[in-house]
């Protein structure tokens, strides 16, 4: 029986239940087969779309995780931060509630306790479907302790009480994902911080709150607690927020922040962190001028590193540099036995893409023929999206982009305040924005600032997947009224553009024959 890394707080009846499914107290790891197809380090997104996929089709496999099942998105990542902004968006919505005509009584106030209590219950709740029972009965082997390479043939298991067992096999997957990494802000060593893996275990508001990076975890977990009720001051090296997001879209989302009471701290270039009694000290100098900040709780949202400690890399000749293993664009490592996928090895850090990375490494490890067969990451057209309000989601190409592949692009833009559902729901803020290959309809990028961005930026996704351009878009019916419509009318944009001087005067001339004039 093995002990987890990451400690579970509080532990009340849901994290008793999330703990029972994904890191049972009382598991046995099973004696191992003589011979595995696949074996798998790390239990998170990857490594659990692999192991499921590889069993499903019948392969022999092994999976080995040292602490939670589920990883990062399900134990704190995913899960818990849009649990927590899903609560802060009602809370925002009864504070705004007046122009709709709807009154709130004074004294209405946001129970904190109950809105991580909610948390916890449905990440409980959702754990089974990652749980080492379930994958156990879908035919898993499921090991828990640190995997590290023996050999190019054999991975050791060894539990917190010091076991060791070989597993051997034909082909490897690491997908040990990665971790919150501490930045090197002066006197940092000297607090007690927050970072996304102890976060969710708080049970009480912080009257003031820090957090340091204005990138999606900070900016989500900025909006969220200011919403709550916390003082916010968000600290942030760039003169806006979201700096690696398009920045007319990041200026909506900051616009937002202020009307949310976020206090900006931006220019940020010098920080030194230190004990304020059970306090804590932020000094910033900005612009040259300094400055001092007290606050309750400190988050650290920058700053990651990957999972590749005691994995024992060198007895495979598997290469990996600061920000993880070394891939090529079949998701092999530099030992052709060995792939990876997920967190520990690409820049697209989202669940998702771990996802269709780990059906790479499926098609690749079992079934292609040497370099007949094999599946490419390059071939991905991955979006991504950040759950602020409004969302910021992306695909495809940013101006810079295309830029540097010396690609020339036209720009579409259609505002939200021109969209009947938008201004109805009091959500007209944000556009959508589409870059397509210049004089053509082929949609190389896509930006979408709005409430639900999320979800519409996978219209346009679909049509990048499967070579529909923005003509494609234009002529295809979206009910009204939906918000979808803002991507509709880049479409009649598009189709505008068509219309030359001469084809106007001949369809003008084709008028006067059809009606006489």
């Amino acid at each position: 029986m093995s002990e987890t890394l990451i400690q579970l707080q509080p532990l009340d009846e849901h994290n008793q239940k999330l703990q029972s499914n994904v890191h049972p107290q009382t598991w046995s790891n099973p004696a191992p087969k003589s011979g595995y197809h696949l074996v798998v380090i790390g239990a998170g997104t990857a490594g659990l779309v692999t192991a499921a996929g590889a069993a499903g089709l019948g392969a022999r496999v092994a999976l080995i995780e040292r602490e939670l099942m589920g990883g990062d998105c399900l134990n704190v990542g995913c899960v818990p931060s849009k649990g927590l902004i899903g609560a802060a968006r009602v809370a925002a919505t009864v504070r705004d509630a007046a122009p709709f005509g709807v009154d709130i009584p004074e004294g209405a106030s946001v129970d904190f306790g109950k809105a991580m209590a909610r948390m916890r219950k449905i990440r409980a709740d959702i754990s089974p479907v990652d749980s080492a029972q379930r994958f156990a009965d879908l035919g898993v082997d499921v090991f828990f302790g640190q995997g590290s390479f023996v050999d190019d043939d054999t991975v050791s298991v060894t539990t917190s009480s010091g076991e060791v067992t070989e597993l051997n096999y034909k082909k490897a997957v690491i997908a040990s994902g990665a971790r919150a990494a501490a930045p090197p802000i002066k006197g940092l060593e000297t607090i007690d911080y927050l970072t996304n893996e102890n976060l969710f275990s708080l049970t009480e508001l912080p009257k003031r709150f820090g957090i340091v990076g204005s990138g999606p975890i900070g900016s989500e977990m900025a909006q969220s607690f200011a919403r709550f009720g916390s003082e916010v001051f968000l600290f942030e090296q760039q003169d806006h927020i979201l700096s690696h997001e398009d920045s007319d879209a990041a200026a909506v989302v900051q616009k937002q922040f202020e009307k949310d009471g976020v206090n900006l701290v931006l220019n940020a270039n010098e920080m030194e962190l230190s004990p304020a009694g059970d306090q804590i000290s932020v000094k910033v100098v900005q612009n040259g001028i300094a400055n001092e900040v007290i606050v309750d709780q400190l988050l650290i949202a920058v700053g990651r590193a990957p999972n590749i400690d005691g994995l024992n890399l060198d007895a495979v000749n598997a290469k990996s540099h600061k920000r993880g293993i070394e891939v090529n664009d079949n998701m092999q490592t530099s030992n052709p036995k060995i792939y990876a996928a997920g967190d520990v090895c690409s820049k697209f850090q989202f669940t998702h893409a771990a996802d269709f990375q780990a059906r790479i490494v499926i098609q690749n490890a079992l079934f292609a023929v040497g370099p007949f067969g094999k599946a490419k990451a390059s071939d991905l057209i991955i979006p991504w999206a950040t759950y602020t309000s409004p969302e910021i989601a992306h695909v495809g190409m940013y101006p810079s982009d295309a830029k540097e592949a010396g690609i020339e692009i036209d720009t579409y833009v259609q505002p939200f305040e021109h969209i009947d559902r938008a201004i109805l729901e009091g959500t007209d803020e944000g556009f959508v924005k589409i870059h397509t290959k210049k004089g053509t309809d082929k949609i190389v990028g896509a930006t979408i600032v709005a409430e639900n961005a999320g979800d519409l930026i996978s219209e346009i996704t679909v049509a990048m997947k499967n070579k529909v351009g923005l003509a494609g878009i234009g002529s295809t019916i979206h009910p009204y009224p939906t918000q979808a419509e803002a991507i509709r009318k880049l479409g009649d944009q598009y189709n505008k553009t068509k219309l030359t001087p001469f084809s106007a005067k001949l369809l003008k001339f084709l008028m006067r024959l059809n009606v006489g004039g």
